[in-house]
């Protein structure tokens, strides 16, 4: 049986290691993501170097675009782990790295019942956490749509959040909705969130959940691939990543449903889904992208034919050949496995 691995750190010189608190390793790392951990770590990085960076520094560095950034950095603010200093323009001139602390201890057993002084007053309740800086919450707004902000927006930001009650969260949530929409008009903002309010959402989860059962765009995929019955949670999920995650176009995505259509029965969605990841990975961004890699596979198929097998010789030039066609090997293996993994066997 394996037993416990040690971990050592090679001596080095200070200058090329940047210091990762162990509180951070504890209570923070294993609820941020991939991208959000990159952020942070390079944030200390920078830090330690003594260097400026900046949203379109990070953007380019880590391959993301710079609301991506802006979402990784509030999530890190919202955990008290950064804070961000804005400039006259409500633009990003500045962040702190928190110095974090360890968790207090146990406390102390209490002293023998004797000894024990009279109760004390009951502690009034803890107050709740303060609401987004207004002008960060300008800023946060301005990143998720693209503009800048009238007077007549801001006036209905605050509105949603003031007299609808949206918590920071739910709000924040709200604005991604509509902007991967491309819905940017605040009247149409103001619509959803009266919406989710007469619903009774209170947290993005609630918000998320609901939400995909009214999105035209889920059910028109769905009904691509030939799946009638409302959308599961699991379900809307992988059109939601192809949308919001890949971010392709739906003629894009409509052509990857008609060929797992012409290709499968089964498992269509997963199917579809390797489709999309690997067109996604290729980079795909229009129709005529597709045709270029079809091209590419297709001649490297029947290069692969005509070559001879290992061990053995070519053809001779008077032999009989029989030339039977060819399945596109990608899609009828990936079929395959995804039935093999269907089996209960």
């Amino acid at each position: 049986m394996m037993g416990r691995v040690s971990i050592n750190r090679e001596q080095t010189t200070e200058t090329n290691t940047t210091a990762v608190s162990n509180v951070f390793i504890d209570k923070y790392m294993s609820e941020a993501n991939d991208a959000q951990l990159k952020i942070y770590l390079y944030l200390l990085r920078m830090m330690r170097a003594g260097r400026p960076t900046s949203l379109s520094d990070l953007a380019d560095r880590f391959n993301l675009t710079e609301k991506d950034i802006t979402r990784a950095l509030r999530f890190w603010e919202k955990r008290g782990i950064i804070s961000m200093e804005y400039d006259s323009d409500r633009k990003l001139s500045g962040i702190h790295l928190e110095d974090l602390k360890e968790p207090a201890g146990v406390p102390e057993e209490p002293a023998p019942a004797a000894e024990q002084e009279e109760p004390a007053a009951a502690a009034p309740a803890a107050a709740p956490t303060a609401a987004v800086d207004p002008s960060q919450l300008l800023f946060i707004a301005e990143q998720y749509l693209g503009r800048p902000l009238s007077v007549t927006d801001t006036q209905t930001l605050f509105y949603i959040r003031d007299e609808l009650a949206f918590s920071d969260a739910l709000l924040d949530y709200l604005l991604a909705y509509c902007a991967e929409r491309g819905k940017t008009d605040f009247r149409y903002i103001q619509k959803v969130a009266l919406g989710w309010r007469d619903k009774g959402y209170e947290t993005p989860e609630q918000a998320k959940s609901g939400s995909y059962r009214y999105d035209k765009r889920i059910y028109e995929i769905m009904d691509l691939l030939g799946l009638k019955n409302v959308p599961t949670d699991t379900e809307a999920e992988f059109v939601l990543r192809w949308i919001r995650d890949y971010r392709l176009p739906i003629d894009i995505i409509r052509e990857a449903c008609r060929r797992t259509v012409l290709a499968t029965q089964k498992r269509r969605l997963e199917y579809c889904d390797r489709i999309l990841a690997s067109w996604h990975e290729s980079g795909v961004t229009k129709k005529s992208d597709i045709a270029d890699l079809d091209a590419a596979h297709e001649a490297s198929r029947k290069t692969a034919q005509k070559a001879p097998a290992a061990g053995q010789t070519a053809a001779r030039p008077n032999a009989k050949v029989h030339n039977f066609p060819q399945r596109e090997h990608d899609f009828a293996q990936l079929e395959k496995q995804l039935i093999k993994n269907g089996d209960p066997d």
